[in-house]
C-alpha cells in the first residue's frame, strides 16, 4: 500500500493498526472472519470504477462485456454451490437484502414471523427498532424458557393464531441448528412464504454439517462473510418462478448498481467455498465450538441452551456475577475479541446485557484446533474471575500476543 501512504498517511496508519490487530488478537465473534488473499485483491481492484445498473445482458449502461461475464460466473457458482434454481448476487448486504425479499413477497403490513431479537434472532426479522418491524406486523416466536430451544409446536400454535405472510427461520445468537423441514410444514400449513436466513451457518451448510434449507425454503437469504469466508455482501437463492419478483425488488426495488468488486470477491470465495479444504474447515469449526463450550462449561460458566451444534456460543454471565459488557471489555483489553448478547428472558437492558457471545470461524481460519480451544477457555475464565485486577488482564494480554503469533491469518502480512 505504498500509494496509500503516500497519499494519506492517517488512512494508511489506521488500517496497518487494524491489521496488527487482527493478527495479534484472538477474534471470537461469529459474524467476522479472515478472506483469503485472493478475495482482499478482487475487493480491492478495478472493479471499483464501474458502475453497472440493471442485470447480465440488460444494463443501462454500455461498456458492460466483463462485468456481465464476471456477474453471471458469479451466479452460477452460487446456484451451484448451493443446488438453487435462482440466485441474485447483487445485494449489498444482509439487511437491504432481507428487505428486498419482503418487498417482493409482501404487502405493507402483512404478517413477518421470526425469532424475537432477545432469543437470538436479527434485527431485520420484524424487531421493533428495524424498518421490517415497521412496515410489516411483526410476529416474533421465542425459544423455550428452560431449554433455550425453539419449540417447534409452539411456533407452530403462534403461527396458525396469527396467521403471518411470510415465516423466517434464522438466527444472529442461537447455539443450536434449524429444523428447515418442520419450518417449511408449518408454512405450508399456514400458506406462508418461508424464509430461510442462513448469514451465520452458510459456511456449514456448504460444509455438510448443518441441515440444508433449500430443498424447504421459498427464499433463502445469506450473507457472504462470516462462516463463508467472502467479503461483506449478499446473495439470495431462490425458487425459479419467485426469481423475476426477487431481482425486481433488488434493483430497481432496493439499491442501485451493484458493487462489481465485491460481486467479483464473493465469486473468488465461492470457488474457495466448492473445495474439499473448505469443507474440512467448516467442520473443524464446528468442532472448535463444542471444544470451547466444553471446556467452558467444565469451568462452571452457564451456557444458553447447555452448548452448541454450530460455529457459536452464548454465555449467560449470571452466576459470575459479571456483565456481559463489562466482560466483553475485559476480554478486548487482554486481546480476546468478542460482543456482550443478551440471553433468553434476560432482565437486563440490551446495552448492558448478562451475556456474551463467542464464535469460533475466525480463529479456525488461521488453524486452531481443539487444543487451543482449551486455552481459550481458560484466558476466558481467568480474566472474567479478574475482572478488575488489571494486572492479570495484562498478563494473558502479554499471553495471547505470543499464542496469536503462531497462527498465521490468512490475507494478512506477518
Amino acid at each position: 500500500m505504498d500509494e496509500l501512504e503516500r497519499i494519506d498517511p492517517e488512512i494508511y496508519r489506521l488500517i496497518k493498526q487494524e491489521e496488527t490487530y487482527q493478527i495479534e488478537s484472538v477474534r471470537l465473534i461469529p459474524s467476522e472472519n479472515y478472506v483469503s488473499k485472493a478475495v482482499l485483491e478482487a475487493t480491492g481492484s478495478v472493479l471499483a470504477n464501474k458502475y453497472s445498473e440493471g442485470y447480465a445482458g440488460r444494463r443501462y449502461y454500455e461498456g458492460q462485456r466483463y462485468i456481465d461475464q464476471i456477474e453471471t460466473l458469479v451466479t452460477n457458482r452460487a446456484k451451484s454451490l448451493f443446488g438453487a434454481e435462482h440466485a441474485n448476487v447483487q445485494p449489498y448486504s444482509g439487511s437491504p437484502a432481507n428487505l428486498a425479499v419482503y418487498f417482493a413477497l409482501l404487502k405493507p403490513g402483512e404478517g413477518l414471523m421470526g425469532l424475537a431479537l432477545p432469543h437470538g434472532g436479527h434485527l431485520t426479522h420484524g424487531w421493533t427498532v428495524s424498518v421490517s418491524g415497521s412496515f410489516w406486523r411483526p410476529i416474533r416466536y421465542t425459544v423455550d424458557r428452560e431449554s433455550h430451544r425453539i419449540d417447534y409446536d409452539a411456533v407452530r400454535k403462534l403461527a396458525r393464531a396469527e396467521q403471518p405472510k411470510m415465516i423466517v427461520t434464522g438466527a444472529t445468537a442461537y447455539p443450536r441448528q434449524f429444523d428447515f423441514k418442520i419450518f417449511s410444514e408449518i408454512a405450508q400449513e399456514v400458506g406462508a412464504y418461508l424464509l430461510a436466513d442462513i448469514s451465520h451457518i452458510a459456511g456449514l451448510v456448504v460444509a455438510g454439517v448443518h441441515p440444508d434449507p433449500v430443498p424447504y425454503a421459498d427464499v433463502v437469504m445469506t450473507t457472504t462473510h462470516k462462516t463463508l469466508r467472502g467479503p461483506r455482501g449478499a446473495m439470495i437463492l431462490c425458487r425459479k418462478e419467485l426469481a423475476a419478483q426477487i431481482d425486481k425488488a433488488v434493483f430497481p426495488g432496493l439499491q442501485g448498481g451493484p458493487h462489481n468488486h465485491t460481486t467479483a470477491a464473493i465469486g473468488v470465495a465461492l470457488k474457495e467455498a466448492a473445495t474439499v479444504e473448505f469443507k474440512d474447515y467448516g467442520r473443524q469449526v464446528v468442532r472448535n465450538a463444542k471444544a470451547l463450550a466444553d471446556e467452558l462449561l467444565a469451568r462452571d460458566f452457564q451456557l444458553v441452551s447447555g452448548g452448541t451444534d454450530n460455529h457459536l456460543i452464548v454465555v449467560d454471565l449470571t452466576n459470575k456475577k459479571v456483565i456481559g459488557k463489562n466482560a466483553a471489555q475485559a476480554l478486548d483489553r487482554a486481546g480476546i475479541v468478542c460482543n456482550y448478547n443478551t440471553v433468553p428472558f434476560d432482565p437486563r437492558k440490551p446495552f448492558s446485557p448478562s451475556g456474551i457471545r463467542l464464535g469460533t470461524p475466525a480463529v479456525t481460519s488461521r488453524g486452531m484446533k481443539e487444543p487451543e480451544m482449551r486455552q481459550i477457555g481458560a484466558w476466558l475464565d481467568t480474566v472474567v474471575a479478574n475482572i478488575d485486577d488489571e494486572g492479570v488482564i495484562a498478563r494473558v494480554a502479554g499471553e495471547v500476543y505470543e499464542f496469536s503469533r503462531h497462527f498465521p491469518a490468512p490475507g494478512l502480512v506477518q
